[in-house]
């Protein structure tokens, strides 16, 4: 039976758990310690592991789950069956975002995301840049209208899916995002997927498939082929800023689209992307 904890340690826990619900984390998981070590590991929502201290350790392997229902709160989405408000609930909680260095290094503006909340398909990136910053939205520079037309080659349009990126604010000349970066802004992807439940997500580009999937492999090793993701099936291809510089993985791209469209049951059009 679980001891109860004291009021030091019970207030120490739940001001980690405030602190981690600030960066947008809200899901603790709760594993069974192995035979070999008394310590049970706790895993947050970004799949990384807390370091905990021995004190901190110690208090952990005391708290009942109901103890842990106490000092957490429940995500402000939780319960909420209209994705479109879900959404509108996470952009809210996210706030003027100054979770990390982004928003002091020349960000104009938060790019949350955009599209149908009721997709089925999901596109995910690699952060804004500079038009994104601009306008607000994700993919609306050369690369966006490239995203439009791969979108159109399936038989659809940009309204009936939904954009989004792992990080929300643009990086400093359009550098790739820092892991710190991810780790902060991720937790409110996870909850806009949450939120829409796509049948199928398409990671754009190596940086995003990384993020998501916690491997770091070449692009070969991603594509043309399908990963679980907490239920959901993910597939990456080449990111549409890549395409641009190297036109020639357009028909690379297309037979990973053409393996998406099958899974949704579209119809393949003999035109590719152009």
């Amino acid at each position: 039976m679980a001891g109860v904890l004291d009021s030091q340690l019970k207030c120490a826990l739940s001001e980690r758990i405030r602190y981690y619900n600030e960066l947008g984390i809200y899901d603790f998981y709760r594993r069974e310690p192995a035979e070999a070590s008394p310590i049970p590991v706790a895993v947050i929502q970004s799949g990384q592991r807390e370091e905990m201290t021995p004190r901190t350790k110690a208090a952990a392997a005391r708290v009942s789950e109901e103890e842990l229902f106490e000092v957490t709160k429940s995500k402000p989405e939780s319960g909420v069956s209209d994705p479109a408000h879900a959404l509108r609930m996470i952009r809210d909680d996210l706030g003027d975002c100054t979770r990390c260095r982004l928003s002091k290094q020349g960000r104009k503006q938060i790019v949350f995301g955009v599209g149908n909340p009721k997709a089925e398909l999901m596109f995910i990136g690699e952060a804004p840049g500079a038009d994104e910053d601009q306008q607000g939205e994700p993919f609306v520079g050369r690369a966006g209208q490239l995203l439009n037309n791969m979108i159109k080659a399936m038989g659809l349009q940009r309204e009936n899916v939904y954009i989004a990126n792992i990080i929300k604010c643009r990086p400093p000349g359009n550098r790739t995002p820092e892991r710190d970066e991810c780790e902060t802004c991720s937790p409110f992807l996870m909850r806009q997927i949450a939120a829409i439940k796509p049948k199928v997500l398409v990671a754009l580009g190596a940086v995003a498939a990384k993020t998501l999937l916690a491997i770091n492999a070449p692009m070969s090793e991603f594509r043309g082929r399908w990963f679980d993701f907490r239920g959901t099936k993910l597939a990456v291809t080449y990111h549409p800023a890549f395409l641009l510089r190297d036109p020639r993985q357009k028909k690379e791209t297309w037979k990973d689209l053409q393996m998406v469209m099958r899974e949704l049951g579209l119809a393949i059009p003999a035109k590719g992307v152009e």
